[in-house]
């Protein structure tokens, strides 16, 4: 089902019943411009994204939302939608990326972050497996940099895995304070901690992401920023 951007006058909305949604949307956009830095934006992005992913009753659903949200974000034309725009455009759905970005692209006459040409520009660092014991499963972590020579700013997604599926995702932005205090646990024997190959790590990571049963509810917030940061592995 494609995602449109013409485009409206507000009166041709797939699903008309959350035009305030939308709105909400818009108006909290306003604020996106004036975050510090890529990773936090990419975070209010992936917050917004999970909200409206986690609200649809099934994926048609989903679908039809974000390509409303898409045309009414292109249609307000302020820099704090636009900047919306180009996050959707870096860690937003697949099938939403090109979409958004034509609909940024159109609003390129106003003013855009500094950061926005960092946004979903990562290199993937090492990635390690912490496993607590058989009743607290695995978390696999994953470390990245933002910029193609990995000396950009650095931080980590941390899930939690039982069973394979998905109970915790955590972005960490003080990664070495995250290993010191993995370590110490491991001094006093309640976890082992094991680098793994970036690709195993990237691909259990996506395999649980994917498995068609809707996650825990407190994953939705991160859950748009882990889809692209396995995705990154794997590209």
């Amino acid at each position: 089902m494609p995602v449109r951007t013409e485009p409206h006058s507000g009166r041709d909305l797939a699903l008309p019943a959350l035009r305030e949604v939308y709105r909400a949307y818009v108006r909290a956009a306003g604020g996106l411009p004036a975050l510090p830095d890529p990773l936090r934006a990419e975070l209010w992005t992936s917050t917004q994204l999970g909200a409206l992913e986690s609200a649809a009753p099934h994926a048609a659903g989903h679908r039809l939302a974000m390509g409303d949200l898409i045309a009414e974000l292109h249609r307000a034309a302020a820099p704090g939608t636009r900047a919306f725009l180009l996050g959707i455009a870096a860690i937003g759905p697949q099938w939403a990326r090109r979409a958004a970005g034509k609909a940024a692209a159109a609003l390129r006459d106003l003013p855009a972050p500094p950061w926005a040409d960092a946004l979903g520009q990562v290199t993937p660092g090492p990635a390690w497996l912490i496993q607590e014991g058989p009743l607290d499963g695995d978390r696999l972590v994953l470390e990245f940099r933002y910029g193609p020579e990995h000396t950009g700013p650095h931080h980590a997604l941390a899930v939690r895995l039982m069973q394979d599926s998905p109970t915790e995702i955590v972005v960490v932005g003080d990664v070495a304070a995250m290993m010191a205090d993995a370590r110490k646990a491991v001094q006093a024997e309640l976890c082992t901690v094991q680098p793994v190959a970036q690709g195993a790590a990237a691909g259990r990571l996506r395999a649980a992401l994917d498995t068609g049963t809707p996650p825990p509810e407190d994953c939705y917030p991160a859950l748009a920023l882990a889809r692209h940061r396995a995705a990154v592995i794997g590209s």
